[in-house]
């Protein structure tokens, strides 16, 4: 009785303090000719506390380590639902302009970021360098290379609409979406679909995966390299937590996608 009190214990432990606060690199190799030499960082999901100042620092730190081309997220920035529980916008910023990038950061916005209002949100967002993409997108010249970044509102509070976010592109394009549901309604020209929201479940058990994720698709979609009827689809467990601040056997994390023939 003594050690399964002790094994809960721990376990208890792992989820409320360990875990959350570990944040992992992981590295994914892609086969793409178009994307070749490209080193993209995916940070998405961050839900910063309002205590969580130097947790962002250390964010931000990582992410720099890894000298990347570019930075890609799909967005919720802050935690929870009032703005007492999470680090005010202007502090998020404050360390975002420490952030290093050859061809520069883009994003799409969650659900948490609208409830924060999308307008006042993107401007903050842009005001330090940030393009925020909302159902349209922008052109990057890399090199002798051009790629479209495309991004989509949040399922939940927005209309995403892939369409009109892929108007006028052509050749290589990368597209943004926060809800990994989307990716039904993107067309095979797009070469990346990047998504997060569903934090990988946020808990996790051997042989089972994922518990439980807000999803159409139940738990599907919930982390990983997605390849479906030609498309391609990487979908990050995140950096933050939303509801309860616990995780188990699913690590926040950065992820460094790099390219190859």
């Amino acid at each position: 009785m003594i050690n399964l009190v002790l094994i809960i214990c721990l376990v208890l432990v792992i989820w409320l303090f360990v875990e959350p606060n570990l944040i992992t690199v992981k590295r994914i190799k892609l086969k793409d000719k178009d994307l070749q030499g490209l080193r993209i960082i995916f940070a998405s999901d961050f839900h910063i506390k309002y205590y969580e100042k130097k947790r962002l620092e250390k964010i931000v730190n990582m992410i720099n380590a890894e000298n990347p081309d570019l930075i890609l997220s799909t967005g919720d920035f802050f935690s929870g639902y009032k703005n007492k529980s999470t680090l005010p916008l202007e502090k998020i910023t404050e360390k975002f302009k420490n952030l290093n990038s050859t061809y520069g950061f883009y994003t799409s916005l969650g659900n948490h970021d609208y409830y924060r209002g999308n307008d006042n949100v993107k401007a903050e967002l842009e005001s330090v360098g940030i393009k925020v993409l909302s159902n349209d997108n922008t052109k990057v010249q890399i090199n002798d290379k051009t790629l479209y970044i495309a991004g989509v509102e949040d399922l939940k509070t927005g209309h995403p609409d892939v369409e009109k976010a892929l108007e006028n592109t052509e050749g290589t394009i990368i597209l943004l979406t926060h809800a990994p549901d989307v990716f039904k309604n993107v067309p095979q020209n797009v070469n990346l679909t990047l998504a997060g929201h569903l934090h990988g479940g946020q808990v996790r058990f051997p042989f089972v995966g994922a518990v439980y994720c807000p999803s159409e698709f139940g738990t599907k979609y919930a982390m990983g390299i997605f390849e479906e009827n030609n498309k391609k689809m990487v979908v990050t467990s995140g950096i933050g937590t939303s509801k309860l601040p616990i995780r188990f056997l699913c690590m926040p994390e950065i992820v460094v996608i790099e390219f190859d023939e």
